[in-house]
C-alpha cells in the first residue's frame, strides 16, 4: 500500500494499493488509443474543457487545498493560493494555446513554407510533493492543450493529490485516457519510459533522479525536460530598499517552509550593511507563526516528512562544525523545523554548496559586485537569482554575468505562466510555461510547398 501521512500529526491521510505491471500496461494502451482521437479535437473544444477544469478547481478550492495541506504540511492559505494559480493556468492556455501553436509562415523560395506544431503522443510526468497540484498542472495543461495525453507518476506521499488532479480532468469532461494517474513506485519508471507508446518524459525532482531518467530516455532517443532544483542566491547590495528587501527575502526563503526549488537559499549581503540587514531580517523572520497548517493564522508549516527534517538538521550541524553560528531557531521536533538563520557561512559548508530544502538559510558577505557575482555562480545549480538594488544601471551590467535560468530584481524568483521557467547547469534543461513550455512536447514540422509552373 502507498500511504500519505500528515506530517503535522503523523496520521494516515490516504492509502491506495500500488498498481501491477499489467495495470500500467493497460493504462498506457488506453492513453495511446485516446491520443489518436484527442489530437483531432479542435482547439475550440479543448479550450472549453480546460476552462471547465479551472472552474472545477475554483468551485472546490477548499477541498483541494485541504488535501494539499494534510498531505505535505503547507499552511492552508498557501494551499488555496496554489489551487487558484492552477485554475489561472487553465484559463491562460485555454485562451492562448491556439495562437501559440498556430502555423508559422516563413518566407523562402517556396510558394509556401511554414512550421506546424503537432502533438507527439503520450507524455509521462514524474512529479514531486512540494507543490503537489501546481507542478503537475504546469505540465498537464499545456500538454493537453497541444493535443498530447499525459501519464503521471506522482510522489508516493501525495497520492490523494494525484488522484484529485485526475478527477479534476474527469469532472471537467476530458475523455478517459487524456490524463491518467499511475499509483506506482519508482521501480516501475524505467519500464514505462522504455515503452514505445510513451514518447517523452518530463521530470521535476532531484539531480540524481534527473540523471537516471535522462539516461534511460536518452538510450531510447526520447525527449526530456528536466527541472532539478536550485540553490538560488539572494544578493543584497548596500543601495537596496532595506525594508522591502528584508520582507521579500523572508518570503523567498520561508514560503512553503523553504521547500521549493526556486526558494532563496543563500543570502549574500554586502559587508557594509550586513549588521543592519541581519538585525532586520531576524526581526522579520521571528514574526512567522507556526502551528496547525489548517489554521489560517499559521504562516509556516511543517516539513513534508520527518526524514527531510532530519537531513536539514545534518546540513545545519555541518555548518556549525565548520564555524557558522545560529542566529535564530535551529531546533527540530519530528517534521517541524524552526525558521533558522545562520551567520558566518562560507563556501565550504554544506548549506552553501548543496540545495537546502527547508526553512534554513545562511548569510555570507561580499565586498563588491565582482565578488557578489562570483559567490552566486559558485554553485552547481543555475535556476535563478534575485538581486536587490536601486541602481538599475548596475542591473544592466550584472544580468548577463549570472549563470542562471532567471534573474529577478527586487522580487523573489517565481514561476509565471507568461514567462518561460527552467534552469541551466545541474538545474536541468528545457522550459515550462509560456509559449516555450507548450512547444517543448510538439513536433515542429517544416512544410515546404513548391508549385510547378
Amino acid at each position: 500500500m502507498m500511504k500519505s501521512i500528515n506530517p503535522y500529526n503523523q496520521e494516515v491521510v490516504f492509502e491506495i494499493a500500488e498498481w501491477s505491471n499489467k495495470d500500467v500496461e493497460k493504462a498506457i494502451d488506453k492513453a495511446d488509443a485516446q491520443y489518436k482521437s484527442w489530437r483531432e479535437v479542435p482547439f475550440s473544444e479543448r479550450s472549453l474543457l480546460m476552462k471547465a477544469a479551472g472552474q472545477e478547481m475554483r468551485k472546490n478550492a477548499n477541498e483541494y487545498a485541504q488535501i494539499i495541506t494534510q498531505e505535505m504540511g503547507k499552511p492552508i492559505a498557501q494551499s488555496l493560493a496554489e489551487v487558484e494559480k492552477c485554475a489561472n493556468l487553465c484559463d491562460f492556455y485555454a485562451e492562448n494555446a491556439p495562437v501559440m501553436l498556430a502555423d508559422k509562415i516563413i518566407e523562402t523560395d517556396a510558394d509556401k513554407s511554414y512550421v506546424s506544431y503537432e502533438p507527439i503522443g503520450v507524455v509521462m510526468a514524474i512529479m514531486p510533493w512540494n507543490y503537489p497540484f501546481w507542478q503537475v498542472m504546469r505540465f498537464a495543461v499545456p500538454a493537453l492543450m497541444a493535443g498530447n495525453v499525459g501519464l503521471l507518476k506522482h510522489a508516493s506521499n501525495v497520492m490523494k493529490s494525484a488522484i484529485s488532479i485526475e478527477k479534476i480532468f474527469e469532472r471537467a469532461g476530458f475523455p478517459a485516457g487524456c490524463f491518467t494517474n499511475l499509483p506506482i513506485g519508482s521501480k516501475m519508471v524505467e519500464e514505462i519510459i522504455r515503452n514505445p507508446k510513451v514518447k517523452a518524459v518530463t521530470l521535476t525532482g532531484s539531480e540524481a533522479t534527473g540523471r537516471a531518467v535522462a539516461a534511460v530516455a536518452g538510450s531510447e532517443i526520447k525527449k526530456t525536460v528536466l527541472e532539478l532544483g536550485g540553490s538560488n542566491a539572494l544578493v543584497v547590495f548596500a543601495d537596496c530598499n532595506l525594508q522591502q528587501t528584508v520582507k521579500t527575502c523572508v518570503q523567498a526563503r520561508f514560503q512553503n517552509a523553504g521547500q521549493s526549488c526556486i526558494a532563496g537559499k543563500r543570502l549574500l549581503v554586502e559587508a557594509s550593511i550586513v549588521a543592519e540587514f541581519t538585525k532586520a531580517f531576524l526581526e522579520e523572520a521571528s514574526k512567522l507563526r507556526s502551528g496547525d497548517p489548517l489554521s489560517k493564522e499559521t504562516t509556516i508549516g511543517t516539513m513534508a516528512r520527518i526524514d527531510l527534517a532530519e537531513e536539514l538538521e545534518k546540513q545545519l550541524q555541518d555548518a556549525l562544525e565548520k564555524g557558522a553560528a545560529v542566529l535564530l531557531g535551529g531546533k527540530r521536533d519530528k517534521a517541524y523545523f524552526e525558521p533558522t538563520v545562520v551567520g558566518n557561512v562560507t563556501t565550504e559548508m554544506a548549506i552553501f554548496k548543496e540545495e537546502v530544502f527547508g526553512p534554513l538559510i545562511g548569510i555570507t558577505t561580499f565586498k563588491d559586485e565582482e565578488e557578489a557575482v562570483a559567490l552566486s555562480n559558485h554553485s552547481p545549480f543555475g535556476l535563478g537569482v534575485t538581486i536587490f538594488t536601486e541602481d538599475f544601471e548596475k542591473v544592466s551590467r550584472l544580468v548577463p554575468k549570472f549563470d542562471e535560468g532567471a534573474v529577478f530584481v527586487n522580487e523573489l524568483v517565481k514561476s509565471d505562466q507568461r514567462l518561460p521557467f527552467g534552469g541551466v547547469k545541474n538545474s536541468g534543461y528545457g522550459r515550462e510555461l509560456s509559449q516555450d513550455g507548450i512547444q517543448e512536447f510538439v513536433n515542429k514540422k517544416t512544410v515546404y510547398i513548391k508549385k510547378y509552373k
